[in-house]
């Protein structure tokens, strides 16, 4: 256990973790209200800060980004671009490798995947600017088909 001993007023502060906090008296009893505050106090603060700690931990993991308001009149032809930029980017760090070294896997699947789309998909992703579900798994299966790798 961690004990401190503090002189104060001609008495002392004896303060343990989890242990007791008190003031001791001159004729050597300690004096119980104080314990009960501070012991009430470091409660409060503890739940406090698993509670704060659990509010971060749902506000920080959302997993979809903020929509991107520049996806809005994208054609499917553009779509398939920015596909194709992503995968260019995203498949030479995966493989270690230059961006020409992937071109043509990813140009498979950025026109694979796009072509594959609904109207309803197409519509998903000018709101968003990225897949929706159904069109993620399409993308997967390009992925796999064009010989990528998984991000």
């Amino acid at each position: 256990m961690l004990w401190t001993i503090l002189r104060y007023a001609g008495g002392s502060i004896e303060s343990g973790f989890g242990v007791s906090l008190g003031l001791r008296r001159e004729d050597g009893t300690v004096s119980t209200m104080i314990t009960r505050r501070v012991g009430a106090a470091f409660w409060a603060v503890g739940l406090s800060m698993l509670v704060s700690q659990g509010a971060l931990a749902a506000a920080g993991t959302s997993a979809l980004p903020p929509p991107d308001p520049t996806a809005k009149n994208l054609t499917p032809y553009m779509i398939q671009l920015r596909a194709f930029d992503a995968c260019l980017v995203t498949q030479s760090r995966l493989m270690n490798t230059t961006r020409e070294a992937v071109h043509s896997p990813c140009s498979c699947y950025a026109k694979g995947t796009v072509n594959a789309m609904t109207k309803d998909e197409l519509q998903a992703f000018r709101e968003t600017g990225y897949f929706n579900d159904s069109a993620r798994a399409k993308g997967y299966d390009f992925i796999d088909r064009c010989k990528l790798q998984r991000p």
